[in-house]
This record gives C-alpha cells, sequence and structure tokens, in this order.
C-alpha cells in the first residue's frame, strides 16, 4: 500500500477517532452525569433517561445519513467529512456547558437533547463517509484491511475516552466527578474536533470519487438509490445484527459491570479499557484475513457466535466478581464480534457505484442503528428494570441469528471492482443480478 494511502487512511481514521470519542464518552460519562440533568430518585430510571436521549442521537441519524450522504456523493467524500466534524465540534461545546437539574430545571436536559440531535446528524454522515473514503482510498486488493481501521479509530476514540475516565477517576473524588469533572472530556472533545478539521481541509480526495464520470444530477439522489433498494435493504438486515452486538459490548459493557454484576465502577471502566484495546488491535488482522478468504467466512463465523454465545457470555458476566473473569469473558464476546466489526464497512461500500455509495451505506445503515444499535442500551436497562434482564441476552442473540441468515445467501464482495460496479449492477437490474444474489 503506498505512501499516499496510508496518508488518507491516517487523516479519515483521525477524524473518525475524534468523532466517536465525542459519541461514546456521552454513554460511559453518563453514571456521572444522569443525575445532573434529572430529579433525583431512581438511579437506573435517571440512566434510563439519558439513555432514551443517547438513543433519540440515533434517530436523527437516519437524517443525518441522508443529507450528509448526499453532501458526499455530490460534493465529494472530503466535504462530508469535513461538515461532520464540525457539527460534532459544536455538539460537544453545548454538552460541556449545559446547565444542571438544580440550575435551569429540565433546561439542561433539553440543551442534552439538542446536543445529541447534532451528533446523530454528525456520526449519521461519518460513518458512510469515512467506510465509503477508506474502502475507495485503499489498495484493491486490501480494502478489508484498510477499511478495518474504520473500526480501529472507532474503538480508539472509545479507549482514549475510557483512559480519560481512568485518569479522573483517580486524580479526581467520587463527588467533584458528578459535580463537574465530567464536563471535561466533552471540552476534550470540542478541542480535538477543532483540530481535525483543520486537518480534513487539506485531505486528498480519492481517486475513484475524482474520476466517476457518472450523470451529476443522479448522484446521491434518493431516486438513484432507490435503483439499488435490494442493496439498501441487504445494509439494514447485515447490520441488525452487528450493530446490537457491538454496543452491547463497548458502550453498555461498563454499566452492565456496574449494575448488574456489582463490580466498582473503576474496575468496570479497566475492564473495557483493557478489552477494547485487544479489540482494535484484532481488527485489522481480521480485516487482511477477508482479503484473502473473503467476507462471508468471517460475517457468518461472528453471526453463528453471536447466535449461540450471547446467552451464556451474558450469563456469566452477570456473575463475574473480579477484573480477571470479567476480562475473560468481555474478551471471548468482542473476538466474535471482529468477525462484523472488521469488514463491514468495505462489504456495504462494495455493493453500491460510486455516484451513490456514501448515501447508500449512510441511509439504510443509520436507520438499522436507530432501530437497534441506539436502543440497545435503553431495551437492555428496560428488562433490567422489568425484573427480566436476561431476556435481553435473548434479544442480542435473536438480532444476530436474523443477521445471519442474511450472511449466508448474501454474495461475496471481496473480488468486486468498484469502478465497475455500476455497469454490472445496472446490467442485472431486471434479472435480480446483484449483491444480493446467492453466492454459488
Amino acid at each position: 500500500m503506498g505512501r499516499q494511502h496510508w496518508k488518507k487512511i491516517w487523516v479519515g481514521s483521525a477524524g473518525n477517532m475524534v468523532e466517536w470519542f465525542d459519541w461514546f464518552v456521552y454513554a460511559s460519562f453518563a453514571t456521572y452525569f444522569a443525575g445532573a440533568f434529572f430529579p433525583s430518585g431512581n438511579p437506573t430510571a435517571q440512566l434510563m433517561n439519558t439513555a432514551g436521549i443517547f438513543a433519540v442521537g440515533f434517530f436523527m441519524r437516519p437524517v443525518g445519513g441522508w443529507l450528509l450522504g448526499r453532501v458526499g456523493d455530490r460534493k465529494g467524500r472530503k466535504a462530508a467529512l469535513t461538515l461532520t466534524v464540525s457539527l460534532m465540534s459544536a455538539s460537544a461545546v453545548l454538552i460541556a456547558v449545559a446547565p444542571t437539574y438544580a440550575v435551569a430545571g429540565y433546561g439542561g436536559a433539553l440543551v442534552l437533547l439538542v446536543a445529541r440531535l447534532l451528533q446523530g446528524l454528525s456520526v449519521g454522515g461519518e460513518y458512510a463517509a469515512s467506510a465509503t473514503y477508506l474502502t475507495e482510498a485503499s489498495d484493491p486488493a486490501r480494502r478489508g484491511f484498510a477499511s478495518s481501521f474504520q473500526y480501529v479509530s472507532m474503538t480508539a476514540g472509545q479507549i482514549v475516552g475510557l483512559g480519560l475516565q481512568i485518569v479522573l477517576q483517580r486524580t479526581m473524588s467520587d463527588s467533584a466527578l458528578h459535580s463537574y469533572g465530567w464536563r471535561i472530556p466533552f471540552v476534550v472533545g470540542a478541542l480535538g474536533a477543532a483540530v481535525v478539521f483543520y486537518l480534513r481541509r487539506s485531505m486528498l480526495e480519492t481517486e475513484v470519487y475524482a474520476e466517476d464520470t457518472s450523470g451529476a444530477e443522479e448522484r446521491g439522489t434518493l431516486r438513484a438509490l432507490w435503483r439499488h433498494k435490494r442493496e439498501a435493504f441487504l445494509v439494514v438486515a447485515l447490520t441488525m445484527g452487528g450493530t446490537v452486538a457491538y454496543y452491547t459490548y463497548t458502550t453498555y459493557l461498563t454499566k452492565y459491570l456496574s449494575n448488574s454484576a456489582g463490580l466498582p465502577k473503576e474496575t468496570a471502566t479497566l475492564v473495557s479499557f483493557t478489552a477494547l484495546i485487544v479489540f482494535a488491535c484484532l481488527q485489522p488482522l481480521a480485516g487482511a484475513l477477508s482479503d484473502r478468504i473473503g467476507r462471508r467466512p468471517l460475517l457468518i463465523t461472528f453471526a453463528v457466535g453471536s447466535t449461540f454465545l450471547t446467552v451464556p457470555v451474558m450469563t456469566l458476566l452477570r456473575h463475574a466478581d473480579g477484573y480477571w473473569p470479567a476480562l475473560g469473558l468481555a474478551l471471548l464476546a468482542l473476538v466474535v464480534v471482529t468477525g462484523y466489526t472488521s469488514i463491514n464497512a468495505c462489504v456495504k461500500a462494495e455493493l453500491f457505484p460510486t455516484g451513490v455509495r456514501a448515501l447508500g451505506v449512510a441511509l439504510p445503515y443509520a436507520v438499522a442503528n436507530a432501530l437497534f444499535g441506539g436502543t440497545a442500551e435503553y431495551v437492555a436497562l428496560w428488562f433490567k428494570k422489568g425484573g427480566v434482564e436476561s431476556g435481553f441476552y435473548w434479544y442480542v442473540a435473536a438480532c444476530a441469528a436474523v443477521s445471519l441468515v442474511v450472511y449466508v445467501t448474501m454474495r461475496e464482495t471481496k473480488d468486486l471492482d468498484l469502478t465497475r460496479v455500476k455497469a454490472g449492477q445496472e446490467a442485472g437490474a431486471g434479472s435480480g443480478e446483484s449483491s444480493l444474489t446467492p453466492a454459488s
């Protein structure tokens, strides 16, 4: 892979890291600021309120996916990536200065809600723009490896957030963290976004996009996407199981270990931090493996593992009594999830032609995340509050089982030529030949 390719991947990944740092610190610091924006009472109810606002951000992602996916296809990947990080910076500033319930009543929660709506818009476009950019910027024979850096950077953002949380937990009192310390990561996120905005202004456009000669009027339109509706529905279906599992073992894991397993917050945070470092290192290895054996084997391995292991792993985590047992189980779960996370970006980008690739990835992926990923934590807490926490384990397993059916029947995408996807799909549109065609 040439130096220019690495430069594009680095700049795209650095921005993605900051985007997801801001997105995830909301979840990882929720246990500290949940009581700041809502009346005192049941801690689980307060977490459900903040988780509800977290989920609302996901419901803005389809809007962001549509708007910013359109920008990415019509104005370029660089333009979309620059706009997404600007929105994320603004949202981080809003959360950092939001007044508490004691100061402004529910006014603070309203500011929090607005900030999450902006984050939803931003991340709704960031995922697709980043997935498309990393896939197009890479050597065709190493697309799986290159696009795996999307989840490396996403996970790195969470690792930095958890690392900052660990530092704050060890340098500030618990009361100080609940009072004002939770604002610090959002200030850091806003500053990081400003730096990435500067970097992205000088980033290079992908050659695949720059050399695309498809009609300008059709680029990034819903009409053009409708011609590839089968691929769009495939994105929703193949995302379903993966996004639920990913958010279960990343953003929700710390709270699960703290609230359900009864581990100290510091121990739960350290478990997540360590597990995510290993998880990030696994992504390029699995991505490179997919370049050799194909995408489907990894996706199927994930779905089978998640379908049959989720219930026992979550049950054992519920009774984990220390750092090492919890870490071992978390790592087992994340190794399984790697089969999805390492390659899902390139699989989705490989399904669409250049003129509608950003929108084709963004909108259906955002819809799937709004329905399944963003609600995972809220559904988990809902089951817990209802006294049937194990119901959530079966829910995660069921989502993976649905995606398993899709993985088994979908066509391999590893060897598709991104510059020729359009011709192949248009030729096969009438006969039903597409990336949805079962593998032979």
